[in-house]
């Protein structure tokens, strides 16, 4: 676009000046003059201007993509270090539903350096194909090297649905993705769909600070992208019988494609609690009362064979690491069983935590919020009950 003053129209009424929010405009012999170093197109001066002295030329809209060129879905398979992510597996299982109701093909993008093996477990968990790039400048994730590889990919195969997990590398990579495609892009979805009648992903997420469920489109261009959030998925059971095709493609990569080298990878000395994978998980919030009351909590997930999870307003206080928050800032989560201590069920708590299997809660409020959601609902004073569940627990431990 470009902005276009009219100089025989203009009279110098200064309109223009005051709307324009980048200073981008001057007088010149009483008449506006444009400084396109600072102008952004933005069409500030143009609905400002009485005496339809300024022009801003506007390129016609690019053509949507043609959609019926666009077939099957696509997951992310990513890997570390030849080691296959949890969020994959649960990726291909919302896929295979995805896939099945479309009656296309399900595919797992898997990039990396000979790991031939992770192929045969992508297919067991429910890929038709693998789409295999097997490069060494692959080993190691970089943002250039994986962005130009899947885009290509796209744009020579086609798919009409591209789902990457909301992990730390997936949030990294999609919105690049999607830029190169010039698509769309919902992240941190909690769910999708598919509308069968007009072949659309509808793609899910919290908005407005959790309070409401936003439900997105991309109608016009392809692929349709989503992040996922980890823990959210289920994944399929596993299916040893289960045959597939590995298609290993050629791409083209060189070094001076990638501005930023891998030298070394140095894991981190201190202990990342594993909440997505956890099958118990007993968290605490704050009414616990102080930071003190982990200890009682920690006891029981041990005697459970769990770990620690907590409520935002405990991290906020303090009281714990954000690596065990659980929540729509935190982990998203579906345990076997999930109790609740504390925690008084904030929406935002609740979207992270309400697919668990069984969801214990142990409050002083019978009106807290946490009890819509639970299975099992205890009100009373926790630092009486947990001790109690911990007795319990210690003695079927015992008998069995």
């Amino acid at each position: 676009m470009s902005v276009i003053i009219l100089k025989d129209k203009c009279r110098g009424c200064r309109l223009c000046m005051k709307a324009c929010p980048f200073d981008a405009i001057k007088m010149i012999e009483g008449k506006a003059a444009i400084n396109y170093d600072k102008c952004t197109n933005c069409g500030a001066c143009e609905a400002s201007c009485k005496f339809e002295a300024i022009l801003v030329e506007r390129e016609e809209a690019k053509e949507s993509a043609d959609l019926s060129a666009y077939k099957g879905v696509w997951v992310f398979a990513e890997q570390r270090q030849g080691k296959l992510m949890f969020t994959s597996l649960e990726l291909l299982g919302e896929g295979r539903k995805l896939a099945d109701k479309l009656g296309v093909e399900l595919s797992a993008v898997l990039l990396g350096h000979e790991i031939d093996n992770i192929c045969e477990e992508l297919i067991h968990y429910g890929a038709d194909k693998v789409i295999y790039a097997n490069h060494k400048l692959l080993q190691n994730y970089t943002t250039d090297g994986y962005t130009k590889v899947i885009t290509n990919l796209v744009n020579e195969k086609k798919p009409e649905i591209l789902i990457i997990g909301a992990t730390n590398i997936g949030r990294d990579l999609a919105p690049r993705i999607s830029a190169r495609l010039n698509t769309g892009l919902t992240a941190d979805c909690t769910k999708l769909d598919i509308d069968e009648e007009q072949r659309i992903l509808l793609q899910t997420r919290p908005a407005f600070g959790g309070n409401i469920m936003a439900t997105i489109i991309t109608p016009k261009h392809r692929p349709q992208m989503s992040t996922v959030r980890p823990g959210v998925m289920k994944k399929l059971e596993i299916d040893m019988s289960r045959k597939g095709i590995v298609e290993n493609v050629k791409i083209d990569l060189k070094q001076e494609d990638i501005r930023v080298n891998v030298e070394e990878i140095v894991k981190s000395a201190k202990q990342i609690v594993n909440l997505v994978d956890a099958h118990y998980i007993v968290s605490g919030g704050r009414g616990l009362g102080n930071p003190e009351g982990f200890k009682l909590i920690k006891e029981l997930a041990d005697a459970l064979g769990g770990v620690v999870g907590s409520s935002r307003a405990a991290v906020d206080s303090g009281w714990i690491s954000q690596d065990h928050q659980v929540g729509q800032t935190g982990k998203t989560v579906r345990p076997i069983v999930y109790i609740a201590c504390g925690i008084s069920g904030a929406i935002q708590h609740l979207a992270g935590m309400q697919n668990s299997d069984c969801i214990i809660a142990i409050n002083k409020n019978p009106d807290a919020p946490i009890f819509s959601v639970s299975d099992y609902g205890i009100v009373g004073d926790l630092y009486k009950v947990v001790p109690m569940l911990i007795e319990e627990v210690k003695k079927l431990k015992e008998d069995n």
